[in-house]
């Protein structure tokens, strides 16, 4: 590539964005209340962010919360509150399911483009066009996203803020840029990080990679792991298991932090490969920014 890739900027920026995205839950209306039974739904990494949120609102006490691939919500169940998670706010599986349920069930919309289609399809509506990404690969709006939902949980997210600023600078792990395997594990909240981890390498530079709850991981993936492999604990590491990993020669990366801060390191991992590759981390292969299909006739 003949200029920084726009991913470069996009990812150094969550520090702030997180910030700005705390002081939007303040003042938002329409977000989950104590006590609703809600679910969340979106499509690639906005499905993870919704994974990621829903186990935290449920561990914190606040209501039943369920997380769904926009396309797979259960017919005919009922909740207090739809969310739809959305960057480009113009995705068909988002939109065709606000319409299915509209008037049946409240519904609020995150999204980036405050023009966009999702605006008049949600009955309400919040906008982090500050966050918007001109890369295909999302960064900054799915973190930002998730930052507004910890901090209307109540989440102070100042350290986690701090911890970010270091990710964007510090020196990755050693030996990861020689790694040709990678495997991304967490536990509650983090497992839907891990999954959106394993995303940012196969969608920005084609790496074969891989998430799983870490105590699923002795249930059959280690058995591809070896000294290609890099394992990475987005959560503290169940006991005994990061000896398992290094036993096979894989490289085992532990958390220095908060999740979100390992996966803005992940994201640049994800940058640094493409680059080794010479490929051009924003515009992925076989990839658009959102995904709308045509309609069906009739």
């Amino acid at each position: 590539m003949d200029r920084e890739p726009f991913i470069q900027a996009e990812l150094s920026s969550q520090p702030d964005c997180w910030r700005r995205a705390a002081a939007v839950a303040a003042r938002s209306e329409g977000l989950p209340r104590n006590g609703e039974r809600v679910a969340v739904v979106g499509c690639g990494t906005s499905w993870f962010m919704a994974q990621a949120y829903a186990s935290l609102r449920e561990s914190a006490g606040q209501g039943e919360t369920d997380a769904f691939a926009a396309s797979e919500l259960p017919r005919g169940r009922h909740y207090d509150r739809l969310l739809a998670i959305t960057r480009s706010g113009t995705t068909t599986e988002v939109l065709t399911l606000l319409h299915q349920v509209r008037g049946r069930q409240p519904t609020l919309a995150v999204t980036a483009d405050p023009g966009s289609a999702v605006v008049g399809a949600a009955d309400q509506t919040i906008v982090l066009d500050f966050a918007d990404e001109r890369s295909v690969v999302q960064t900054r709006f799915a973190t930002s996203t998730l930052a507004l939902l910890r901090a209307a949980l109540g989440q102070d997210l100042e350290p986690v803020i701090a911890q970010a600023g270091q990710a964007v600078a510090a020196e990755l792990p050693a030996g990861l840029l020689e790694r040709t395997q990678f495997t991304f594990l967490g536990s509650g909240w983090t497992v839907g990080l891990a999954n959106e981890a394993a995303l940012k390498l196969r969608e920005a530079c084609s790496a074969w990679a891989e998430a799983y709850p870490a105590m699923e991981y002795r249930h059959g993936p280690i058995s591809v792991t070896d000294a290609r492999s890099a394992v990475w604990f987005l959560a503290d590491p169940p006991a005994s298991l990061p000896e398992e990993v290094a036993a096979t020669g894989a490289l085992v990366v532990t958390p220095a932090g908060d999740a979100m801060a390992e996966l803005v390191k992940v994201q640049r991992l994800a940058v640094a490969l493409a680059t080794a590759k010479g490929l051009d981390p924003d515009r992925p292969r076989n990839l658009s920014r959102s995904v709308i299909l045509p309609s069906r006739p009739g």
